[in-house]
Parts: C-alpha cells; sequence; structure tokens
C-alpha cells in the first residue's frame, strides 16, 4: 500500500472531519477496481453542507499534493463525486448515502478506516485525560 497515498487520503479525511462531515470513512479499494487506490465516503447534513465540503476539498487539496481531476453532481448536491485521481471522495446527502450504501458495495471485509468514529474516540479521551 502506497503512504503516500494513504496520508493524502487521511489529510482529505481530517479537511472534511474539520468541516462538520458525518461518518468518515475511508476504504482501500485498490484490488476492487482501476478507478482508485482509495475511496473516502462521507455526509452532509444538507445540500449546502454537501457543496461547502466539496467547496472545501477544492480549496485545501492542493496543500496535500492533490490536483482535482474532474467534479460530478454539484449542481444538485445530493452526491458529488470528486476525482483526485489514486483517490475518489463521494460526498453525500444523507438520503442518497444511505440509498446507495457503497459501504456495503466495497468494504467487503469490513476494513475500513472509520475516521470519524477515530477522532471521536480521541476526543473522549483526551477529555477523560483532563478530569482524570
Amino acid at each position: 500500500m502506497d503512504n503516500e497515498i494513504k496520508q493524502q487520503t487521511l489529510g482529505i479525511c481530517e479537511i472534511l472531519y474539520n468541516k462538520k462531515a458525518l461518518d468518515i470513512v475511508a476504504i482501500h479499494v485498490t484490488d476492487k477496481t482501476i478507478l482508485a487506490d482509495w475511496f473516502v465516503i462521507c455526509s452532509g447534513r444538507a445540500v449546502q453542507q454537501v457543496k461547502a465540503l466539496a467547496d472545501e476539498l477544492d480549496e485545501k487539496t492542493p496543500a496535500l499534493g492533490l490536483t482535482l481531476r474532474r467534479s460530478e453532481g454539484y449542481g444538485e448536491g445530493k452526491w458529488i463525486v470528486q476525482d483526485y485521481g489514486d483517490i475518489l471522495v463521494h460526498i453525500f446527502y444523507p438520503e442518497e448515502r444511505k440509498y446507495y450504501n457503497m459501504e456495503r458495495l466495497w468494504d467487503e471485509n469490513d476494513s475500513a478506516i472509520r475516521f470519524s468514529e477515530q477522532k471521536e474516540e480521541e476526543e473522549r479521551a483526551k477529555a477523560a485525560a483532563k478530569k482524570g
């Protein structure tokens, strides 16, 4: 697994997390498709947030050494796909994400990085350490 691409993927997850994306998941798909090495999947609470998440990635991914090759779905804001070459980012409106259930399709062996869950656990541990 290419460590640089994994670090860029985690950087994308961090950008999305800081912009309040929901349920961020990164799935290593190299063995499953030629489209990309990683899929990043997340949700926004409303169409406006889905678009804002895409805009934030447009602005901040060059600092990770990534160039947006193309983007689809921005106009409607229900499912935006951003192509960074080795990384495809899927930003969903909640109902669309539930309907397409990409995690079920691509994360066959439950090996995805559940970024939001990991960050929330880290924050709980920090808060507990401060109390104790």
